[in-house]
């Protein structure tokens, strides 16, 4: 595992994995939102391909997002390995509510200076209204990104709960085992 994806839905706990499992595994970790998200109004990096492109010529790195638009293909063509928390509903809405909550009531700074606003909640972009409709569809496109065919095999490691995660991090890097297979399903 030296190029990785910790892909879900938002809400899922990408970065929260994709930082943990940097630490163990000694892998830099970029959080996507970060690079993508410049400035107040939520406005894009305009070097943000330019810049995910520099990274993803690297020999590691880990990424906590299935990719925008602009850079999803280079990234998946590059990953060696998938991380999928493949959660349902009923895990990350709970969590993607809680986060939102204490974000707009405690008006904390995110990425670009932003803050969640209690008008955003009615945006569809809003992660709660995306993570809620986005969720089929997400959940679809990765599995087909997941599944096809490729020069290079993809190491695909998939939890559909967030116990099996924390138990294969646990497991992973140097003080664990350093089977990246563990008790999830695997496939290549």
């Amino acid at each position: 595992m030296r190029r990785i994806l910790v892909v879900g839905i938002t809400g899922a706990g990408k970065s929260t994995l994709a930082r943990a499992l940097g630490v163990r595994l000694g892998v830099p970790w970029y959080e996507m939102d970060a690079l993508h998200f410049s400035g107040p109004g939520w406005a894009v990096d305009e070097a943000f391909g330019r810049k995910v492109a520099a990274i993803v010529e690297e020999d590691r790195w880990i990424f906590d997002s299935y990719g925008y638009p602009e850079v999803r293909d280079l990234l998946w063509e590059r990953a060696d390995t998938v991380v999928w928390l493949d959660y349902p509903r009923r895990v990350v809405m709970p969590r993607v509510l809680r986060r939102s909550l204490a974000r707009t009531l405690t008006r904390r700074r995110i990425f670009g200076g932003n803050r969640e606003r209690a008008v955003e909640w009615l945006s569809r972009d809003h992660p709660v209204l995306s993570s809620w409709s986005g969720h089929a569809g997400r959940r679809a496109e990765i599995g087909r990104r997941a599944g096809a065919p490729r020069e290079v095999p993809l190491r695909v490691v998939r939890f559909d709960s967030p116990r099996q995660a924390r138990r294969w991090l646990r497991d992973t890097g140097p003080r664990g085992t350093g089977n990246a297979s563990g008790p999830a399903d695997t496939r290549s």
